[in-house]
């Protein structure tokens, strides 16, 4: 049997000490169906050196900058918004290596919020859609133009590379990372050992400071709510605006500056979302699962997974499906 997937942190001088327990817990956490961990988290830092974190303690880690070398994943946590990597895009070389060569023998590299800089200061992000925190959002691309940002999503998972928002969203981001390596089920389980959500509908353009809107101005949360729970049902945009009381124009507005995406494509994520929770937790026939969720039929359901996932509802049962 193989051992657990071994997850490298990479903690730099003036990381934030939030993230980088936060993350190391949800991946502690997680257990298969004998108790077994399933990651083996250990951090590193250059040299092995105590590193300073953001919230003025010091942080002595087991392990050097090797670590990146066996690893099969990758983390850099966030850093200060301070630090020279943020402020100028300097990257001590003997870490742009070490994370290059991970890279290039084919590890998993992740980043959470402002670990993002880190990344793409080692040259991984250039041509790649990734985020970061939205209130840096203008001096990454002022420092990395070759970058796809996108300041509206919790994360972006490009295969290889993955990145989050801010530092909450990276319990996000190794949820999904959980998820995708061994199902909902598992995952769902780690958030419940956590106490935080599995899944946060929406982006994060829905926590940008804005200016403070009108007191007639409503939330569309309610919809959302009573959406989710008719997912089988015809859903479209004209639909929910009624059911808002609201004009097309007016709702589809109001939605995308709530979720970070329009209301077809939120509703297209959360019927794929109850797809694969039937899927894996269900006897129900794939035909069956398609008109639950809301696709009608199977040739329709598979079509979404296989342009979501990669895989058709079939592969995707025979991979996940919980043994529990």
């Amino acid at each position: 049997m193989a051992g657990p997937h071994e997850i490298a942190v990479l903690a730099l001088d003036e990381v934030v000490a939030f993230d980088l327990g936060a993350t190391t817990q949800i991946f502690h956490a997680a257990r298969g169906h004998g108790g077994e961990r399933l990651y083996r988290v250990r951090i590193c830092t250059p040299g092995g050196r105590p590193v300073r974190t953001s919230s003025q303690f010091t942080v002595t880690p087991d392990d050097g900058l090797e670590l990146l070398a066996e690893a099969d994943t990758v983390l850099v946590a966030s850093v200060h918004y301070e630090s020279p990597v943020l402020t100028a895009g300097k990257l001590d070389d003997t870490v742009q290596e070490a994370l290059r060569a991970a890279a290039d023998r084919g590890a998993r590299v992740m980043s959470t919020c402002t670990g993002a800089f880190v990344l793409a200061s080692a040259g991984l992000l250039d041509g790649l859609r990734a985020t970061t925190h939205w209130a840096h959002a203008d001096q990454f691309r002022s420092l990395f133009p070759d970058v796809d940002l996108d300041p509206d999503v919790l994360f972006v998972d490009e295969g290889a590379i993955l990145t989050s928002a801010g530092v909450g969203a990276g319990i996000d981001l190794c949820l999904h990372v959980i998820r995708e390596d061994h199902g909902s089920a598992a995952a769902t389980m780690v958030a419940r050992l956590c106490v935080v959500p599995p899944w946060r509908p929406g982006g994060q353009s829905q926590y940008i400071v804005r200016p403070v809107p009108e007191a007639t101005d409503t939330s569309t949360a309610a919809v959302r709510a009573w959406a989710l729970e008719r997912l089988d049902e015809p859903l479209e945009v004209g639909v929910l605006a009624a059911r808002a009381r609201m004009s097309i124009r007016t709702f589809s507005r109001r939605f995308r500056d709530e979720t970070g995406m329009s209301p077809a494509k939120w509703v297209s994520k959360e019927r794929v979302e109850q797809a694969r929770h039937l899927l894996e937790t269900t006897d129900l026939t794939i035909e069956q699962v398609a008109r639950h969720a809301g696709f009608g039929t199977s040739t329709a359901l598979r079509q979404q997974l296989s342009a979501t996932l990669g895989v058709t509802p079939t592969t995707y049962r025979a991979t996940f499906r919980s043994a529990g």
